[in-house]
Parts: structure tokens; C-alpha cells; sequence
């Protein structure tokens, strides 16, 4: 059995905004767990190639955009999206809040990914 308190787990500044990595691929599982928080009034333009990712809303509010910008879902507590495809995306955090996420990605983590948001392409890794 794994138990771990979000004290204990490595933080990684991720790009805009941090994230507490419960599990990652030494942990055997076969899956990450994590809790993402967006910095307010942030956008980031991300893509992952090698993992898939699911997010639930836990708290703040904000913005999935399609690469496009065709789409935009509203993300509020309570919402889930699910980048099933690989999709390259604008994830928006509302201006007055953090947007705080549980992120699942598939395959696990090896523990220091970070995203480079200082270019105009999306961030992947």
C-alpha cells in the first residue's frame, strides 16, 4: 500500500503554476497522480505526446481551448476533460483565481517534467 501526504511528494514548477506528483512511474502503478495548480490569469499552450492526460476541476475556474481556438470549454469544480487524443490545447486560468486540477496522466511520470512556455509552440513533453 502507497500513502502519501502532499508534504512529502516532490513539487515541480511546471511552467505556470506547480505540481504535487503523489505517483510516478517508480511508484509501479502504471499511472501518475497529481495536484496541478494554474497560476490566475495564466494561458499555456501544452501538448503531450507521449502520455495521456485527465483532469478534474477541484477548485478556481478557467479555460480549455482547442489548439483552433474553435472550442473552448468552461472548467469549473466539479468538470473533468480528458485529452484522449494527444490534443494540443490553451489551458486558461480565470484572472482572480488559481484553477486546481486532479491530473492523471498514462503512462506515469518519470518525475521532473517541466513545460517551456517561453516559445509560441505548444509545450510538450
Amino acid at each position: 500500500m502507497i500513502v502519501k501526504q502532499k508534504d512529502e511528494v516532490k513539487v515541480v514548477e511546471w511552467g505556470n503554476g506547480t505540481s504535487h506528483r503523489f505517483l510516478l512511474e517508480a511508484d509501479g502503478m502504471g499511472f501518475t497522480v497529481c495536484h496541478t495548480v494554474v497560476r490566475a490569469g495564466t494561458k499555456s499552450l501544452l501538448q503531450y505526446r507521449r502520455h495521456l492526460e485527465a483532469c478534474y476541476c477541484i477548485g478556481g475556474r478557467g479555460q480549455v481551448v482547442t489548439a483552433d481556438g474553435a472550442t473552448t470549454y468552461e472548467i469549473t469544480p466539479g468538470v473533468l476533460y480528458a485529452l484522449n487524443e494527444h490534443d494540443a490545447h490553451f489551458l486558461i486560468a480565470a484572472p482572480d483565481s488559481d484553477l486546481e486540477l486532479l491530473s492523471v496522466f498514462n503512462p506515469p511520470l518519470h518525475g521532473d517534467e517541466r513545460h517551456r512556455l517561453d516559445t509560441d509552440e505548444f509545450s510538450e513533453y
